[in-house]
């Protein structure tokens, strides 16, 4: 199975279609039993998923929540007021556990082409050079090694397997129309065998990459998981600056091109329950403020849109080891969405890796350093793997924290987890 998305599990359940092994009741807010009219009511959209060759059609819904506090920034940087913005589960599933997991990053903020070995995390070196080159006349031989490049964006091809299944997903696409997909052939992954992209959040730097992956594979019939907000035209609002609109990706050009858009707000999962997309996360640390500089054009002006709900991680549970969170900027809080990954599985399992961006870098982020430090601390992580957005000083403060848990990430690097 490709795909299952959050309102089946909720409408089976209601149907007593589910074994009680598979899926038990969530922190509802709500203490009456969901009924299938009820779900009929909310549903938002349809949409038909080939799933294994039949065709099955899904629902989706939508949980609102009363609780949200929007975060007041200070002129020092600080949060006048907590950001809390809850998201109880609607249910909770069994992440079926796979056997192994490579993450192999694709594109990320840094490229080290020295950088050693470190536990699971296996380094391209210099002797990986030299397969691809390109011309130049400035060198004797009228060429020179083409190396990956480094750019102010995330990517990521996450590969899993269980049993004698293998599924490849892209997690992110970066900046640049091309960085990823010229990223890819140099090493050595094929973008026809990407069987779904997921993509962390509608900010561009994690979303432009998409077009070479379009020209280079024409039309594409591919499933890309996001969240309804995705498509919100932003802009940041720096202190003493004029504001910077973002580009908005453009759903046309995406649906144009094949691909089938999922947005979904609440949890989605792929491949039998074997990767874990969480949709909107819980924001209940407290002092994790989003995206404060942020706002959105809504209902014809410009709003505060600090929280980013469209920030959604991905989780895979590796069999004996536990679970590992994949973030794309971790607008939501890397803390947030740890415990909101855990809260989602039962906290059946310990947390054992955690790769991405933690956006932690600048003043009005660097502050909370210590109490992430701490409370990520707490989880006693295996692997913690920031990259992209999370800042220098953050990663010096976390190598103190964790040691040698602590994995620095570059473009190339594969983890084998």
């Amino acid at each position: 199975m490709i795909g299952v998305r959050a309102a089946d599990i909720i409408r089976d359940r209601a149907c007593g279609e589910l074994p009680p092994d598979s899926v038990r009741s969530g922190s509802l807010r709500r203490s009456a039993p969901i009924a299938s009219a009820e779900i009929g009511k909310a549903a938002r959209t349809v949409v038909l998923l080939v799933v294994e060759g039949i065709s099955r059609c899904q629902t989706s819904r939508r949980r609102r929540w009363p609780s949200d506090r929007i975060c007041v920034v200070c002129a020092g940087g600080s949060p006048a007021t907590s950001v809390l913005y809850e998201v109880d589960p609607p249910f909770e599933v069994q992440l079926e556990a796979v056997d192994s997991m490579t993450v192999t990053t694709v594109m990320d903020n840094v490229s080290d082409i020295l950088m050693p070995d470190q536990g699971p995390a296996k380094r391209l070196s210099p002797l990986d050079l030299g397969q691809d080159r390109t011309p130049t006349s400035l060198m004797e031989a009228g060429e020179v090694f083409d190396v990956p490049l480094a750019e102010h964006g995330y990517s990521a091809l996450v590969e899993i397997a269980k049993g004698e299944h293998r599924h490849r997903v892209l997690f992110d696409a970066g900046i640049s129309p091309d960085g990823v997909v010229n990223n890819m052939a140099l090493l050595g992954i094929d973008p026809s065998s990407l069987e779904a992209i997921v993509c962390s959040h509608g900010h561009f730097d994690h979303t432009t990459g998409i077009d070479g992956l379009i020209r280079r594979l024409g039309r594409i019939n591919l499933p890309v998981l996001i969240h309804p907000h995705f498509w919100r035209r932003r802009r940041d609002t720096l202190p003493g600056l004029e504001p910077q609109e973002m580009p908005t990706t453009s759903r046309r050009a995406l649906e144009g091109a094949g691909f089938e858009v999922i947005e979904e707000p609440l949890p989605s999962f792929l491949f039998d329950r074997s990767i874990l997309i969480t949709g909107e996360v819980a924001r209940t640390t407290g002092y994790e403020p989003g995206y404060p500089i942020q706002q959105a054009w809504l209902d014809g002006e410009w709003v505060p849109d600090p929280l980013v709900l469209d920030d959604q991680a991905l989780v895979v549970n590796v069999k004996d080891k536990g679970l590992v969170v994949m973030t794309g900027c971790g607008h939501a809080g890397v803390v947030n969405i740890c415990r909101y990954a855990r809260r989602l599985t039962r906290e059946e399992h310990r947390l054992y890796a955690v790769l991405g961006g933690f956006h932690l870098n600048g003043p009005l982020f660097e502050p909370l350093v210590p109490q992430v430090c701490a409370d990520l601390g707490a989880m006693a992580p295996s692997v913690v793997a920031p990259g992209h957005c999370t800042g220098w000083r953050a990663v010096h403060a976390m190598a103190a924290q964790f040691g040698e848990a602590l994995i620095p990430n570059c473009v190339g690097t594969r983890f084998e987890l």
